[in-house]
């Protein structure tokens, strides 16, 4: 596959001017010819392989010229890949949208399991990232901290643009509405917060006794929305007046999920007495009830088609519904810990990402064609659980919140790549063969980096023992790390302590020597 087209211009296009490659990342010895400056030593910047703003909406506005999905049967010869109704000329191929863009595609390409890790982001005053979502348009990614502020990113190169506090406790959720004018947050303290696009607050309402609120969610029409809380209740609200209408209870213990549905006047709910409720909001009364789960239900999903409603439970199971018939048309097993986060694809209807109590992040792709294993899966996105993740409106992106303080955006690999689908040797069986089975002993070095290899009450060193599966100790006296486990495991760690105390080394050049470093270590 030719991608040179997609990088620089083709032979009758004008040579791009020195702004251009700016844009490219690189300075070449042509652009710097007849630079006045040539004897500065030349910039080099890093390019990041990401699917920007511009190429997105081109995308997303071309899907206009192209044939529906829905009419793949019509196409002569039955071959599924149907063509755009108008095809751009060759010189133009750099312009072109993302290769999600193409609906006519029944089965999702590969670029829709992000596995490329694009960057890492944390705030200065570091706290667990409890929720997050995408502005309207996609432009910035708004997370939520246990300290209950505010932090505000840049879509596009991953900075850091803003942080300020909204509630006096814990975030736990928040939603924008449908029209995209509003935005509702709640915090552990039964707190609810109306915010308007520019981040500024509108209302406040104390409801569900004082008690945590997991959820909320607007109704199609956006005049309602739907709250649920540890005191057992769903409450459905006006949102105009901020008065509750409705109170919801036939749940016997802590409701932790609740979302509405996308086109129609019902409402599922998850609780931690393990059952899925279906509510009808006009008269408050219980439609139906899933028994599906064997723990605590942690999240509710409803697909944007209004038929499929998706389940994840603290039983290690994704369930998949078909509310049409009330059946359950599959359980997902694939991941070894609690499910605590899960998100529909925007543009594939069969495509979701959920995350893990253990920081796994997982691709499925299910229907018709699809499959009831992983599609794709990261063991080790993130160090603890994944609270929340969000797909940008344009499916290219992923943001995911953790409670190792990190923020994380996922995009798609280059053409060829492997990066993301390696687990560094460690497979999901664990392996095979006498190289994966010996158990051996090793050390590494740790120098003056004993205590961030450590990590805060020792989290850094336990996540990454759950996650290789090894057992590690730190000799603080010699300052080696100490590792148990087959020659893979091991080679694993090494790296990724590598890897870590590199990122470390890094920063404390950039503090430069009047900031100090982690000599106290």
């Amino acid at each position: 596959m030719d991608l040179s087209a997609y990088c620089r211009p083709t032979s009758d296009q004008p040579t791009p001017s020195k702004k251009r490659s700016f844009l490219n990342a690189t300075y070449t010895e042509d652009d710097n010819a007849n630079d006045n400056e040539a004897d500065e030593p030349k910039a080099e910047l890093k390019r990041k392989c990401i699917d920007y703003h511009t190429p997105a909406i081109i995308d997303m506005s071309s899907r206009l010229y192209r044939k529906s999905n829905r009419r793949l049967h019509n196409i002569p010869g039955g071959s599924g890949a149907a063509s755009p109704y108008m095809q751009c000329h060759g010189n133009y191929l750099r312009w072109m949208g993302l290769p999600l863009g193409d609906m006519a595609c029944i089965q999702p390409c590969s670029t829709a399991f992000l596995t490329y890790c694009a960057h890492v982001t944390r705030a200065k005053n570091s706290n667990p990232v409890m929720c997050l979502s995408w502005t309207p348009g996609g432009r910035r990614l708004l997370t939520g901290n246990q300290e209950g502020e505010f932090t505000l990113w840049d879509g596009t190169n991953f900075s850091f643009e803003l942080i300020m506090s909204a509630h006096d406790q814990s975030f736990r959720c928040m939603a924008w509405s449908h029209n995209q004018n509003y935005l509702l947050t709640s915090d552990s303290g039964g707190n609810i917060k109306y915010w308007s696009p520019s981040i500024a607050p509108v209302q406040s309402i104390d409801s569900h006794d004082g008690q945590p609120i997991h959820a909320l969610s607007f109704s199609p029409a956006d005049t309602k929305f739907v709250s649920c809380g540890d005191d057992a209740t769903v409450r459905v609200w006006d949102w105009a007046s901020h008065r509750e209408e409705k109170l919801l209870e036939g749940h016997g213990w802590d409701v932790k999920c609740v979302q509405w549905h996308p086109r129609s006047s019902v409402i599922c709910s998850g609780s931690k007495d393990n059952l899925v409720k279906l509510w009808d909001p006009r008269s408050g009364s219980c439609l139906s009830t899933l028994y599906g789960h064997k723990n605590t239900v942690t999240k509710v999903s409803w697909n944007d088609n209004g038929n499929w409603l998706l389940t994840a439970s603290r039983d290690q199971l994704i369930k998949l519904y078909d509310i049409r018939a009330m059946k359950e048309l599959c359980s997902l097993k694939g991941h070894h810990k609690e499910v605590t986060s899960v998100a529909w694809h925007p543009v594939y209807e069969t495509v979701f990402a959920s995350g893990g109590m253990d920081g796994t992040l997982i691709y499925w792709n299910i229907g018709p064609k699809g499959s009831e294993e992983p599609a794709a899966r990261i063991p080790y996105a993130h160090d603890m659980a994944i609270w929340d993740m969000k797909w940008h409106p344009a499916g290219h992106l992923l943001a995911t919140g953790s409670n190792d303080r990190q923020t994380k955006f996922w995009a798609r690999n280059r053409p060829g790549s492997k990066q993301g689908l390696d687990d560094d040797g460690l497979d999901a069986d664990g392996g095979g063969g006498t190289y994966d089975t010996e158990i051996i002993h090793a050390e590494m070095e740790l120098g003056n980096h004993v205590g961030i290899v450590i990590g805060r009450r020792g989290a850094t060193i336990i996540a990454m023992q759950r996650q290789t599966k090894t057992k590690m100790h730190v000799d603080q006296i010699r300052r080696v790390l100490q590792i148990e486990g087959t020659a893979r495991q091991i080679q694993t760690v090494k790296k990724r302590v590598g890897a870590l105390l590199e990122r470390v080394s890094n920063e404390n050049e950039e503090r430069g020597p009047s900031m100090g470093g982690f000599g106290g270590f």
